[in-house]
């Protein structure tokens, strides 16, 4: 069974392997992965995990400015990760409040669905009414993703890295 847990330094190896699995580059939205994060020594990766904390912390979530992170995994295999955005800023109205990315061998098994619909409620106990999520155009297995959690296509836009669907799920 999959679960959603907090980032921990205990998946460092199971957590490089995933990004392995996609190649350089900062497409696995979900893990809050900056590109001066330095995540491959065990000490950059425990300060890169505590920064995801402190996103998460009180403080963090009563400033509406905070970012709840949480990985997929099944024991000890990460197969992604999901964040949920807290508030309404121009990062959130750009690129939404919810954003995960699933590794390749472990995509079309329903992950992605099944997390997100745990994010909603994390969303609901914050107290968001709506939640936006946006994602490229072209990408089908997200927009079925955020269509069977109720998403409604506010409409589709084009940006700076190419035209994006933006959905809007009532909470």
């Amino acid at each position: 069974m999959p679960e959603l847990i907090a980032p921990t330094i205990r998946l460092h190896s199971a957590w490089l392997e995933a990004r392995a699995e996609w190649g350089p580059g900062l497409h696995e939205d979900g893990f809050g992965l900056g590109p001066s994060d330095e995540v491959d020594s065990p000490d950059g990766f425990a300060a890169w995990v505590a920064l995801r904390a402190d996103e998460s912390g009180l403080k963090a979530v009563e400033s509406g400015r905070g970012c709840t992170y949480r990985w997929i995994v099944e024991g000890d295999r990460v197969h992604g990760g999901i964040a949920l955005r807290h508030g309404f800023n121009d990062y959130v109205l750009q690129f939404g409040h919810i954003g995960y990315g699933i590794r390749p061998s472990s995509r079309r098994r329903g992950l992605a669905t099944w997390a997100l619909g745990q994010m909603l409620d994390e969303a609901r106990v914050l107290g968001l009414e709506k939640v936006l999520i946006v994602c490229e155009a072209d990408n089908v297995a997200s927009t079925k993703t955020i269509e069977l959690n109720g998403g409604m296509l506010e409409g589709i836009r084009d940006t700076d890295s190419g035209a994006v669907r933006r959905y809007w799920i009532k909470i």
